[in-house]
């Protein structure tokens, strides 16, 4: 009877162990806190990429700890992360249901979103372009983000809607070669407007300004399309110009040989326009910029990264999920950084769009995100959210220094955005 009793504990030992060993799997989970905790909150959207494109569902835990992730455990992300150099916590189940409940209680802003595959990103640049040339294919490279890019000739043979999410360079769409005009005798200046020409001519086209147009419409259609877009610097305000300007030529003749239309002005068309309204452009050649959207840099005694800051609106979790995904951080003041275009003018924004940051007290609008058919755009002033007034030739960022960057943590959220399942927003 004994030898019974202890071979039954036994057996029941064994089954249990198999139990154990079989369903670990909800036992644990991954916490990526992105509060101030975390060792490298750019590496850490990396590695949220890096689990989507391996069909590991990720939640976004909005305005919780910064705006953590979520993902079951397992050995081969606890590595990815170790290797990465991105803190995370290991939640037992009971710790999980603890997190979420303190979430989903109704009194508290905030809420989970579900991050389900890995957006296709593509950046509109030229080929000669480098990462250190612009701030998102920084942010990009710095987090291990894969990306490609994609130029005028493969816009125009309909190459965007192989993917979910593009990224203008700072770009000048309205065929002004960014009124870089004191550096027309530059070697990279000539090759650019080189190339420009030679592509025009290679569409048919007489200007660049009508290749740019041309461009702009099909990113148009990408949007209309359920695309995702995002622009910053002069990529932002140029776009919305080109737009308004289709109909007429607000061109000066340093740049494509030909006076303006005198009736420019009345000429501009706002209802094609994403963002913007009510501005006027700039006719001066000379002049460094496109139209009075921009406010251009601040006064002489903002002009120093320790004053000149933004601030990030705060929304509901619950009730407005898209913007609150857009403007996660571990901090709600960013501070300012100069580009082409610096702040948007808020009197030329229009009233449908969302301001997501703003420069407080100087009615200067820094972020902003908006819908067009059945896609997005967020619009981003500013070059580089570390480098506070670029010039040109100026070194490269090196972001492993500025591993906890919020402005960089702008554009990362914008990468991840597309990623959201989509869900009935609440009526």
């Amino acid at each position: 009877m004994t030898n019974l009793f202890t071979f039954g504990k036994c057996r029941l030992l064994f089954f249990g162990l198999i139990l154990l060993t079989a369903n670990p799997a909800r036992s644990q989970d991954i916490l990526i806190s992105m509060d101030d905790r975390q060792s490298d909150h750019l590496k850490a959207y990396g590695a949220v990429f890096w689990a989507l494109e391996r069909q590991i569902p990720v939640d976004w835990l909005l305005n919780y700890r910064g705006g953590s992730f979520l993902l079951a455990q397992d050995d081969v992300s606890e590595s990815e992360l170790l290797i990465r150099g991105v803190s995370y916590e290991l939640l037992s189940g009971a710790q999980t249901s603890t997190v979420i409940s303190e979430i989903e209680d109704e009194s508290s802003n905030t809420s989970i979103i579900r991050l389900e595959k890995a957006p296709k990103i593509v950046v509109y640049a030229p080929d000669q372009t480098l990462p250190w040339d612009d701030a998102v294919l920084l942010a990009l490279t710095y987090a291990e983000v894969p990306y490609e890019m994609i130029y005028d000739d493969g816009v125009l043979d309909g190459k965007l809607a192989d993917y979910d999410w593009l990224h203008l360079h700072h770009e000048d769409f309205t065929g002004q070669y960014g009124k870089f005009f004191n550096y027309r005798s530059s070697q990279w200046y000539i090759e650019q407007q080189r190339q420009a020409e030679a592509t025009a001519r290679r569409h048919g086209l007489r200007k660049v300004s009508h290749l740019k147009l041309l461009v702009v419409e099909e990113i148009r259609t990408y949007v209309a399309t359920g695309g995702f877009l995002f622009a910053m610097c002069s990529g932002t305000d140029t776009f919305d110009i080109a737009q308004a300007a289709i109909r007429t030529d607000i061109v000066p003749s340093e740049y494509d040989g030909d006076s303006i239309d005198p009736n420019a002005l009345a000429s501009l068309d706002f209802d094609r326009t994403f963002a913007f309204h009510n501005f006027r452009p700039s006719f001066n050649a000379r002049e460094y910029e496109h139209s009075d959207i921009d406010t251009g840099p601040p006064p002489p005694q903002l002009r120093n990264p320790a004053v000149d800051y933004f601030t990030l609106f705060d929304f509901s979790a619950k009730w407005d999920p898209v913007p609150t995904m857009l403007t996660q951080n571990h901090v709600s003041t960013v501070k300012g950084f100069i580009g082409q275009t610096t702040n948007f003018r808020k009197s030329t924004v229009k009233p449908n769009v969302v301001i997501l940051g703003e420069a407080p007290g100087r009615d200067e609008v820094r972020y902003l995100h908006g819908t067009f058919g059945e896609g997005t755009f967020t619009f981003y002033g500013g070059h580089d959210p570390e480098d506070y007034q670029h010039y040109v030739g100026d070194p490269a960022t090196d972001l492993s220094l500025h591993k906890h960057s919020p402005g960089y943590r702008l554009i990362l959220n914008n990468i991840l955005f597309p990623a959201a399942k989509k869900k009935k927003q609440k009526t």
